[in-house]
């Protein structure tokens, strides 16, 4: 379990992309990334287009909710449930990683799809 001053670095990291990204500021939004996805995208504009053609709910939610810490092979991941500009509500799960320095960057973002709910019941069998 991760101290909770990581726990807060982890949560500031991931509002300061997401604020980034709402002004659309590509080159703020790419500092948060990890010197791995740095490399793989190459600039900032690169970063950004994928986000924006990619990740519509991570680029302009409307809606943002802080969920638990958890972990994905082996890397802490905090998961955050986002409203997209359409009112989808997706689970975004952060992969962090710790640099060199201690602080925190974002190794990676993958969607997971949130199941439908109706007046607080889940649909289904």
């Amino acid at each position: 379990m991760l101290p909770s001053t990581d726990r807060q670095a982890i949560r500031a990291i991931i509002e300061r992309q997401l604020a980034a990204f709402q002004r659309d500021d590509a080159t703020e939004a790419f500092t948060f990334a990890s010197p791995g996805i740095q490399a793989q995208f190459g600039t900032a504009k690169a970063f950004m287009r994928m986000v924006r053609l990619g990740y519509p709910a991570v680029y302009r939610p409307r809606a943002i909710v802080f969920q638990e810490l958890t972990t994905v092979e082996a890397m802490p991941a905090q998961k955050v449930l986002l409203m997209g500009p359409e009112g989808t509500i997706v689970m975004a799960v952060y992969l962090m990683q710790q640099q060199p320095d201690d602080s925190w960057r974002i190794h990676g973002c993958f969607l997971m799809p949130v199941d439908d709910q109706v007046d607080g019941q889940v649909d289904g069998p």
